[in-house]
């Protein structure tokens, strides 16, 4: 049969790179997942159980490979559905291209069913969108989508009528006016600070005695720089949850997480510094960061638009993290003077200690910061960790030390709930011979979790290496805006709004052919981790956790305080939440609370 424009699409795609299609089908593009029928031997489409599900997908396979990540949805619904994903992408400064199926060319502005006036609904989230009208546009359209993805770091959009999926493909239109011919060829930026900006920087950095460094996701392929960086100004190092896994956990100067989910040597590092380097961040939380005036600062990032939106910046490098650090490095003097970086070093091992304090004192059933303080000494080499959006996201961002090597993410500007499952579905498809591990809580398993584990049942056995691991937190409660509630409003929990019902994960896991472990005794926790990575199959890892045990974050206002003890004295849980959050301060005073 004649190649017809769905199949020049595929194969445009496949010149490209592309390698992996996350989608679900419809008759809005029947005639692209026919022409994916006849290109199976090139591509991996995975399908999903919810559209919503594939732009995750496609988002989080940029953020593990460095690649465009590519979703496919149909008309109408289908296409609507991708939209919280791709905004998650988009956030997060992710390149994906949606590639979306729409009523007949003759039907578009009559009401037909399922047409929506897509280029309008696609305009904020992408920056690119353009429908396909003619074959004679589909070779220009793919390129720009895929050009302006990868170079911009941004969503695009393709949308084709599923009449001119099927018209015959013209991959070389016709040398006349109005036509074009373009190419598979990157265009990938490369911006370089200059020599006179980066003896600026230096400048700023030389001159201070107290310097703290912000390491983010524009710093994941730069570890190596930001450690030699620290070590010669006797710096310490704070990283945003998306820039977790850029410096190893284990090295004495790294204070871990900062903001509401971040830890106290974060904050009492960006308290006390004179000097502050962002590298590769949009960290939206200025509260967290110096006063006004406090720091002379100096940032990193790739793009322009990024820098100087948080916090007054003197020096702005824009460029890659790693060259720039590289360049950067022999302009910067060694610091003789280590008295900052001993008093990190001193306020970082008090906090772990504390930590571990926090995460034995005993709750009803299981306190769930001992869940992932357990889980931290036992991660397999190269382990991908994927978070959620919930209370248990503060437990992986405080309590979890990454090593080298290893890879993490979530949804970060966004904090989308329902996150985690498609992320590591996505890391697993694109290492199947690492270890993977979900971080979901009962509210997200319960929302599209329990859904997705179906598409790990679908493809588990093609992956090398067998270990897939949900770890739900099933606490009965969505913990988080509970906790939000009480502290920030000081309103008390509205179970009918908050509870969530029970549900036996583990055994639904069994009921698909997976390992499935449920956990209600504190001291099987370490077992029921050993067991879930020697597991010859995926796992759903069930700990039964205490609701009332409270993600204090690293400093509370008086507001905040305020609000929480109003909020209590009307609270159904008001006696648990007292007791637990007793426990979790007298352990920051190293006092142990059974």
């Amino acid at each position: 049969m004649a190649k017809t424009t769905g199949d020049f699409i595929l194969e445009r795609l496949s010149d490209w790179g592309v390698k992996r299609i996350f989608g679900y089908p419809g008759d809005g593009i029947n005639g692209l997942m026919g022409a994916m029928g006849r290109a199976e031997d090139r591509f991996e489409y995975v399908r999903v159980r919810h559209e919503e599900m594939s732009a995750f997908m496609a988002g989080a396979h940029a953020k593990f490979t460095d690649q465009v990540g590519v979703c496919m949805a149909t008309s109408g619904p289908g296409a609507l559905h991708l939209l919280t994903g791709l905004y998650d992408a988009k956030m997060d400064h992710m390149p994906v291209v949606a590639i979306v199926g729409q009523q007949a060319v003759s039907a578009i502005g009559s009401d037909f069913q399922q047409e929506v006036d897509l280029a309008r609904v696609f305009d904020d989230v992408s920056d690119y969108t353009q429908t396909i009208a003619s074959p004679a546009q589909a070779r220009h359209v793919i390129d720009r989508a895929m050009r302006i993805a990868s170079a911009e770091r941004t969503i695009c959009c393709v949308i084709v009528p599923n009449d001119v999926q099927t018209m015959d493909a013209v991959e070389s239109p016709p040398r006349a006016h109005g036509n074009n011919y373009s190419g598979v060829s990157a265009a990938p930026p490369h911006p370089r600070p200059s020599n006179d900006e980066l003896e600026r920087a230096a400048e700023i950095l030389n001159s201070g005695k107290k310097v703290a460094v912000m390491s983010g996701a524009g710093a994941l392929h730069a570890t190596d720089e930001v450690i030699e960086l620290c070590e010669k100004l006797g710096a310490g190092v704070a990283k945003p949850l998306l820039g977790k896994a850029s410096v190893p956990d284990d090295l004495p100067f790294v204070t871990g997480s900062i903001g509401l989910l971040g830890t106290e040597p974060s904050w009492w590092m960006m308290n006390h510094c004179d000097t502050l380097l962002m590298i590769g961040t949009t960290f939206p939380y200025a509260e967290f960061l110096p006063k006004d005036g406090q720091a002379r600062t100096v940032q990193i990032d790739l793009s322009s638009r990024n820098v100087g939106m948080r916090y007054p910046t003197e020096v702005n490098l824009i460029g890659d993290a790693g060259d720039t650090l590289r360049r950067l490095m022999p302009m910067l003097c060694p610091k003789e003077d280590r008295s900052w970086q001993q008093d990190i070093e001193k306020r970082v091992a008090k906090w772990w200690t504390e930590s571990e304090q926090r995460a034995m004192a005993s709750a009803d059933p299981i306190n769930p910061q001992r869940v992932f303080w357990e889980l931290s000494p036992r991660l397999p080499e190269r382990a991908i960790l994927c978070g959620d959006s919930g209370s248990h996201t503060n437990w992986y961002a405080r309590d979890v030390k990454l090593r080298r090597h290893m890879m993490a993410s979530l949804s970060g500007k966004l904090a989308s709930m329902g996150s985690g499952v498609p992320y590591a579905i996505a890391a697993k498809m694109a290492y199947p011979n690492r270890p993977v591990i979900a971080m979901v809580g009962d509210g997200a398993m319960q929302m599209n979790g329990n859904a997705e584990l179906l598409t790990v049942k679908q493809y588990w056995k093609q992956w090398q290496d067998p270990r897939f691991i949900v770890l739900v937190l099933a606490n009965h409660d969505l913990n988080q805006v509970t906790w939000e509630q009480r502290a920030l409003a000081g309103d008390p929990k509205f179970p009918t709004a908050q509870d969530v019902i029970d549900f036996p994960y583990a055994r639904y896991g069994e009921m698909l052919g997976f390992k499935g472990i449920r956990v209600e005794n504190p001291d099987d926790i370490g077992t029921a981790w050993d067991q879930a990575f020697a597991a010859d199959r995926p796992v759903v890892l069930e700990f039964i956790t205490d609701p009332d045990v409270p993600p204090l974050p690293p400093h509370i206002t008086w507001e905040q305080a305020k609000a929480m003890m109003g909020a209590v004295g009307k609270d159904i849980d008001q006696s648990g939440i007292v007791r637990q959050s007793a426990k979790q301060l007298l352990a920051s005073f190293g006092t142990t609370v059974e």
